[in-house]
This record gives C-alpha cells, structure tokens and sequence, in this order.
C-alpha cells in the first residue's frame, strides 16, 4: 500500500490522497505537479522516474489513513 505522502517535498503545498496531482518515484518521494515538471519529472533524490501517484477515495481513509508525516523541509 502506498504511504500517500501530505505534501510536496520541495515546495510544501498540501497534497490530499483524495485529490489528483501528485507525482511519485518508486521511492514514493512525492512532488506537485508544478515543481515535478520543473524537476522534468526525475527524482532529485534518487534520480527515478516521477509519475502520477493514483488517488486513495475517503472512505477508504478510516481502514487504510494516508500518512501526516509531512516530508518538506526549507
């Protein structure tokens, strides 16, 4: 199960599991969309492809909680 990380790692915008528009590595390093195509969707961390990371449903949040760890750092 994908960790469904809260936020852009690199410019902190909130990014619900509910909502489109996050891009992941296979590292699940997660990114918005504005700053994964200023990266030209690559990882900088471990430089893997960044692709669109699918939605998690809210019902579904109770069983299966997406994580509130928040991973930016200015």
């Amino acid at each position: 199960m994908l960790e469904m990380r809260p936020d852009c790692e690199k410019c902190g915008v909130d990014l619900p599991a509910e909502a489109p528009g996050a891009f992941i590595c296979s590292f699940e390093c997660t990114y918005c969309a504005e700053c994964a195509e200023e990266l030209d969707d690559r990882c900088p961390n471990c430089g893997g492809e960044l692709t669109d990371r699918p939605t998690r449903g809210k019902p579904l949040h109770a069983k299966s909680p997406p994580s509130t760890v928040r991973h930016f750092h200015p």
